[in-house]
């Protein structure tokens, strides 16, 4: 190989690289804005949450759309996202807090990041393509969305060992979409459209936190 030739490859990673690289700050400062959003969460009356994440919900299919449609959305958006969504998970952590203590919230944290880092090290280093996870991940996420809205009105699906059986089969869904992600962001991807990378990996560790809770939540009340 050339020195022309080493300059233009050592260039090229050098660029990925710090695309992933800002990708990935951008995206643990979206943890911290949910956590500033779950401690406002305490001061916010009930009555608001549902309101709240009927805005969350429908921000997220806005960015579907602009997705589809190939355009990018602002920081702004993220943020504002992840801050309301911060806010609307509260509900759920006071709930799983008063069945085990505070300490099965921070359980369930300190293994999300641990199951996250170790699929983000995971993906990034391997040759592995992902990208046949995809249908896979469809179709586990069409599941999961049933399950849940079932799961408003039988609210047992949420406990014994049906709960467990969703809560690992979430962690299961979840935890592909990391691998899935990482593996598609380590070749690098436009500026523009970092922040929406940023919400798409959001949306998976705050989901296997809030399965990894339910998990827990359940062990702990048995």
């Amino acid at each position: 190989m050339n020195m022309e030739t080493r300059q233009t490859v050592m260039a090229a990673e050098q660029d990925y690289n710090a695309s992933f690289h800002k990708l990935m700050r951008m995206f643990t400062l979206s943890i911290l804005v949910a956590f500033v959003g779950t401690f406002v969460g305490t001061h916010v009356p009930p009555a608001l949450f549902l309101p709240l994440i009927v805005i969350n919900i429908g921000m997220l299919i806005a960015s579907i759309f602009i997705r589809r449609k190939g355009k990018a959305i602002g920081y702004g958006f993220v943020y504002a996202f992840v801050f309301i969504s911060g806010i609307t998970i509260y509900p759920a952590i006071a709930h799983y807090a008063g069945i085990g203590g505070a300490g099965i919230v921070h359980a369930a944290f300190i293994l999300t990041v641990l199951i996250f880092g170790g699929l983000t090290l995971y993906a990034y280093n391997s040759k592995r393509d992902f990208s046949f996870l995809g249908g896979f991940l469809m179709v586990g996420i069409c599941a999961l969305i049933g399950f849940s809205l079932i799961g408003f009105f039988v609210p047992a699906m949420h406990t014994g060992a049906l709960g467990l059986t969703i809560g690992f089969f979430g962690v299961l869904v979840f935890s592909g979409f990391i691998l899935y992600d990482i593996s598609q962001y380590k070749h690098g991807l436009p500026d523009e459209m970092i922040p929406l990378a940023v919400l798409s990996l959001y949306l998976s560790f705050i989901n296997l936190f809030l399965y990894l809770l339910q998990i827990l939540g359940i062990l702990s009340d048995d």
